[in-house]
């Protein structure tokens, strides 16, 4: 397997980290930072019509998450904006973690993790 996609960018006065791939059809991306990246959880999504019945794109996603981990939060929206945006199964896992974050930390990580999904939706749709 080769990385198609790896970026990374500085939010919260540490690096956050993306890389993404090809497994035949399926994505899978690997999200990590902070002062100690680690695999706090891991997201499996896969694209369907949405239940709203006005024919656009959602999608179903499963959790596992290590006990006291909250990563499936960025993990969990990257995984789900891929899905509907590149109509492929995804797996996402990895994990942020930053001591005594706060608000306005856990906020621009939110941010960061836009932009690095928009990154990821460019990079694979090349």
């Amino acid at each position: 397997m080769e990385w198609i996609i790896k970026e990374c960018v500085e939010t919260a006065g540490c690096e956050l980290e993306v890389s993404a791939a090809f497994i035949g059809e399926d994505v899978l991306i690997c999200l990590k930072g902070g002062e100690r990246p680690h695999l706090g959880c891991v997201v499996q999504t896969e694209p369907r019509v949405s239940l709203t019945g006005d024919g656009s794109v959602s999608a179903t996603s499963s959790v596992l998450n290590f006990p006291g981990h909250k990563d499936e939060v960025i993990c969990r929206w990257m995984a789900e904006k891929v899905s509907r945006e590149l109509g492929k199964r995804v797996v996402c896992t990895g994990g942020f973690h930053k001591d005594g974050i706060s608000e306005k930390e856990i906020r621009e990580v939110q941010g960061s993790v836009v932009r690095l999904t928009e990154m990821v939706i460019e990079g694979l749709q090349r």
